[in-house]
């Protein structure tokens, strides 16, 4: 199905909902709402049309290096597969190469194909990691993911302050060692 049928199909469903929530559709004010939040959601939802591994592989480089690479406070939103709603907050991820190291923008690239999908953040940390092991087969591989969930906020318990942290690691990450480094270094201050 082409991008343009699937907008019109959203907006058609948008539009009903809008009616059953009680709302007049033929409002000025709503007129144009359901074809700008189905353009809306087609975009937070780009994700499922990107290949994460490809995306490492098109910057991956033979290097001799053997010590953390970090990518930190890479900021996201994604949307929380239960309520629809917005989560957003910083994805931190270190990688200790093993042969192959990839272009620092793709990482951050590989968080928001990730991010641009319904989402959990709990899989969506293990997802980061997964591919990263499997694209660039490094030593070890660990992701920490910080987040608000507006699910959290505006619903439910309402908590306005909440912070969710998730962590995924693998290979020399299992070494309490080397994940108390990363830890450090990401909570470090920039200057």
């Amino acid at each position: 199905m082409e991008d343009q049928e699937k907008i019109e199909q959203l907006a058609y469903h948008y539009k009903e909902i809008i009616r059953l929530l009680g709302e007049d559709t033929n409002r000025e004010g709503l007129l144009k709402t359901p074809h700008r939040v189905a353009k809306s959601m087609h975009h937070l939802t780009k994700g499922y049309k990107a290949d994460p591994e490809a995306i490492l592989s098109s910057a991956k480089f033979r290097e001799d290096y053997r010590q953390m690479v970090i990518v930190k406070d890479i900021s996201f939103f994604s949307l929380c597969e239960h309520h629809m709603l917005p989560f957003y907050g910083k994805a931190h991820i270190a990688y200790i190469p093993n042969k192959y190291i990839t272009g620092l923008s793709k990482i951050a690239r590989v968080v928001d194909v990730f991010a641009n999908r319904l989402q959990i953040q709990e899989r969506m940390t293990t997802q980061i990691k997964n591919c990263i092991k499997k694209t660039l087969d490094p030593l070890g591989v660990m992701v920490v993911i910080e987040a608000e969930h507006m699910c959290m906020q505006m619903r439910g318990v309402e908590k306005q302050q909440s912070i969710t942290t998730t962590s995924d690691f693998t290979g020399v990450f299992d070494q309490a060692k080397t994940r108390e480094e990363f830890i450090s270094l990401i909570n470090r201050q920039s200057k």
